[in-house]
Formats: structure tokens, C-alpha cells, sequence
């Protein structure tokens, strides 16, 4: 569902899209725009594309009939109004939409951060320490919202191209300085940034996922390095060093870039100095400087999305040690490695982890600071590639000691076939619990766990998202296990709920 956008006074079309073919017209003046037809209101500009409703090309009938002033398509339309012939309908509507309200994005440093995994946190840091700096901060992003006045969930990680500018134009207007913005492969590829310039971009990682829907590795990389085009002629970008898919796209990148990692040399550098279950300290390096960073979020990929946070800051003139405050500032970010915490023996974390290798960070970050079992309570949504399902089994099967595999929260249309195709994985199939109640499962893992092991509750990704009262949501899953961990410490005294 596509809303209107609108702006007060016309603007024209021919001054915008000066290489259209127009028809009926020498130019299309408007002062607003709809991308669904069957939400068109009179004197709209209909922009005519592929859509979940149907091809906008097959339904234009409709937005005349709803009172449509004009339409843009990808070819010439037997309609009695006038068109634009683009080559792109989505990439004009991206343009269109942020003409309408104003350009709000030209008023504030735009960052935008994409990546295979990471994302999500990344955008968290940087808004932190931005923060810290006492920089006034909207974010977009899969937890939801936000306008530095008022936080709402998130339908979708990147919002559609009206949503994207009416969000931008509410920052700018409460004062934003900077605008953090999470940017999934989908929206790059269907043009949602399009119109936008940005000051800096950031590529946390890129590997091999979303193959089914980009037809090809090579596509992915293509589309994920779409950002990087619409940088300023000032802006900048942050790439993972330790990263094999980030560096393959250095050399066809025409901006300043800062490298970032802690295997390999890199501009900004960290070095973990210590680990443990809820926490782990490590040095950040940045030219002469280095500053101790104390974190309570946990593993190796969590340092490298500090760093890439890191480089932002540093860039944007941000001193070390407030990019460090602003780093430890974040204690916890939801289904993102969040600890479950009550008091209990033994550790349990909530992961969102709905690709294979998202499941394996997570379960090699917590063997290096476990010494008991393992314990994962895992599934696969059914939106993800069917290929990535045996490998999900895989995974837990080689670096579990337990697996417990389950279904999700809201049902799939075929449950049993996910499953199945899950236990494809496993070279040993009877070795996996199979839970289809994700609920019960989460309870039988917790009742097995013994001092010193650890349960790891993933695999729901966004869909397992809950929101409360229209705030930014929380994971189901920690929402089950926090649950039992409280009952359970009313009636043991061995636990001593805190959090």
C-alpha cells in the first residue's frame, strides 16, 4: 500500500525529469503523487510500477477513474491524460516523493548503513554516539522509527518512498541534525532512497543471502553497492576490511573510504582484550589514539559493527573518547544477541539470527564463553530462501550440543515441510528435538539448562517482533524465557531476579 504525498504548490515534472517522453502534455505540473491505483485521489500524479497489487502498467484504468491527473509509466498508455515515459517508474517515484516534501535530506548528514548482517546494531551506534555528541538524531531502522521526539514500530526494515521522505521531513522539522538510516538490499534494489543524497555510507559485510530474490551473488553486491552512488561529493564511505565480500567492491568505489576491521590493517582497528558472558572489553585504535571500550554486548561481530559506528563518529569530528561513550551507552539492542538475565546459572540469550550465517556467528560467539552445553532452540522463517533450511540444521547439528528445532510464533502455511527440509541438514536426524510449539519449545530448553550452559532462543528474525501500546517492539522469545526465569526465581531460591 503505497500513501499519497503532497506539498503546497505545483511543481513541475519537466524541470525534474527533463529526459521523459511526454505525451498529452509539453509538461506535467502536480502537488501530489500516489503509487496505488486504487488509492489515487483526484488531481494525484499516478506513478504506474509492479506492486504487490498488481502491475500499476495493467491498472491505470483505475487511478483515471479515481481522478488521477496524470500518470508516469515505463511506456506509452491509451489514456485520454497526460503521461511521462521514464525508464524507471520506482526510480522517479523516489525522486518525486522527496521533491513533494521538500528535500528534508539536504538539511541534515544522512547516513546510510546496509550490509548482509549487522545492520540493525550499526545503525544503533551510530545514533548513539551521535548522541553522546549531543547531536540531535532521527533513525530508520527494523526496531522501528524515530523523529528524536517520538518512537514507532517498524512494518518493514526501509520504508516505501513516501513514508521514507514524510519521515525525513518530521526529523528536519524536529530539529535533526543527522539521520541514521537502515537500508535492506529490497529497498536498494526498488529504488526507496532514490532523490536522497547521503554523507556517508556504511557496508557492514556481504555475503552470500537474498540469492532468490536478486537472481545472483554478483546482483546482491550490485544492488548493496547502489548507496555508495548516492553519495555527496563529500561523503564518504566505511567498509569492513575483514570482510572478503566488502573488499571485492573497494575498487569501483569512487569516494573517499575508510577501512575498518581487526584482522587485517585497517584505519580504525580494535583488539578485544577480554571476554566474557556479559561483557567483553576491547582496544579502539584510530590513528595515535586508543581508548578502552567495555561493552555489554558480546562477540566479535558486535566489535565490528563498533568499529564501522566508530569510523562514522570519527569522521563526523567526533573526539575517541565520546565515540567510546557513545559505544558503551548501548547495552542492549533487541534480538540481537540480548541476554536474558534473572538470576539464573546459566545463560541465555535471544538472537534474531534467520540465515545461516547469522546462527553460526551467534553459537561461535558463545562457545568462547561457555564451558557447559550449548543449548539452541532454533527455526527458519518461512520468508528465507528454502536453501538456507537444511543449512540452518547444519549449523546447530556442528556447533550445538543441543538443538531443539521449532516452529514460529505465527504459524506457517506449511509448518512440517520447513521442518523437514530443516532436518535435511543434519547428517544424524535423530539427534534433533523436534518442538513445533516455539513456546513449549523455549520452556523444555530452559528446564535442561544446568549451571554453566548456555540457551540460545534464534531464528525468528523481525517476525517475532511484539509492539506494546504503539512503542518500538521487543522479541516474543525474550519476552517467553524472561517469563519462566521470573517464575522460576519466585519459587527457587537460588535466583535473585534483577533486571
Amino acid at each position: 500500500m503505497q500513501p499519497t504525498l503532497e506539498r503546497a504548490g505545483r511543481v513541475s515534472l519537466r524541470e525534474l525529469i527533463p529526459q521523459g517522453r511526454f505525451f498529452g502534455s509539453d509538461d506535467i505540473r502536480f502537488e501530489s503523487c500516489c503509487g496505488d491505483a486504487y488509492r489515487c485521489e483526484p488531481g494525484d500524479l499516478f506513478i504506474a510500477f509492479d506492486g504487490p497489487d498488481g502491475d500499476g502498467h495493467e491498472l491505470y484504468r483505475e487511478a483515471v477513474e479515481r481522478g488521477a491527473s496524470a500518470i508516469i509509466a515505463e511506456r506509452p498508455l491509451p489514456v485520454s491524460i497526460p503521461v511521462c515515459v521514464v525508464p524507471d517508474t520506482r526510480q522517479a517515484y523516489g525522486h518525486i516523493c522527496q521533491l513533494l516534501a521538500g528535500r528534508p535530506g539536504s538539511s541534515m548528514n544522512v547516513i546510510g548503513v546496509t550490509g548482509t548482517n549487522g545492520k540493525t546494531t550499526t545503525s544503533m551506534l551510530i545514533a548513539s554516539i551521535l548522541n553522546a555528541a549531543e547531536s540531535r538524531v532521527g533513525v530508520i531502522s527494523t526496531l522501528g522509527r524515530s523523529d528524536s521526539q517520538q518512537t514507532v514500530p517498524a512494518p518493514r526494515t526501509t520504508p516505501v518512498p513516501p513514508e521514507m521522505a514524510s519521515w525525513l521531513k518530521r526529523m528536519s522539522s524536529n530539529g535533526c541534525s543527522h539521520a541514521v538510516l537502515e537500508l535492506s538490499s529490497h529497498a536498494l534494489s526498488q529504488h526507496y532512497t532514490a532523490g536522497m543524497r547521503f554523507d556517508a555510507a556504511v557496508l557492514t559485510n556481504l555475503r552470500r543471502d537474498h540469492v532468490d530474490v536478486h537472481g545472483s551473488v554478483m546482483n546482491y553486491r550490485k544492488t548493496k553497492a547502489r548507496l555508495f552512488e548516492q553519495l555527496k561529493p563529500d561523503g564518504f564511505c566505511v567498509v569492513n576490511a575483514d570482510d572478503p565480500g566488502s573488499q571485492a567492491i573497494l575498487p569501483k568505489l569512487n569516494a573517499p573510504v575508510i577501512t575498518v576491521g581487526q584482522r587485517e590493517q585497517a584505519e580504525v582497528m580494535a583488539n578485544v582484550i577480554e571476554r566474557h558472558p556479559s561483557e567483553q572489553t576491547f582496544l579502539l585504535l584510530a590513528g595515535n589514539e586508543t581508548v578502552p571500550v567495555r561493552t555489554q554486548m558480546i562477540g566479535d561481530h558486535h566489535v565490528s559493527n563498533c568499529l564501522a559506528a566508530a569510523a562514522v563518529g570519527l569522521v563526523m569530528g567526533i573526539d575517541l573518547a565520546t565515540v567510546a561513550r557513545g559505544l558503551e551507552a548501548v547495552a542492549q539492542i533487541p534480538g540481537r544477541m540480548q541476554r536474558v538475565e534473572c538470576g539464573q546459572r546459566f545463560g541465555v540469550y535471544v538472537d534474531s539470527a534467520d540465515n545461516p550465517d547469522r546462527l553460526a556467528i551467534a553459537l561461535k560467539t558463545l562457545r568462547k564463553v561457555t564451558s557447559g552445553r550449548i543449548i539452541c532452540v532454533f527455526g527458519t522463517p518461512e520468508h528465507r530462501p528454502v536453501d538456507d533450511r537444511p543449512m540452518m540444521g547444519r549449523v546447530v547439528e556442528r556447533a550445538a550440543d543441543l538443538g531443539i528445532l521449532t516452529g514460529a510464533h505465527v504459524p506457517h502455511a506449511q509448518p512440517l515441510q520447513i521442518l523437514h527440509d530443516v532436518l535435511d541438514g543434519y547428517d544424524r536426524p535423530a539427534r534433533a528435538h523436534l518442538i513445533p510449539t516455539r513456546a513449549q519449545a523455549i520452556q523444555w530448553a530452559l528446564e535442561q539448562a544446568k549451571p554453566g550452559d548456555c540457551v540460545l532462543i534464534a531464528g525468528e528474525g523481525r517476525s517475532g517482533i511484539v509492539s506494546h501500546r504503539g512503542k518500538a517492539g521487543t522479541l516474543a522469545d525474550y519476552e517467553i524465557a524472561r517469563s519462566w526465569l521470573y517464575e522460576t526465581a519466585r519459587t527457587e531460591p537460588s535466583y535473585s531476579c534483577f533486571n
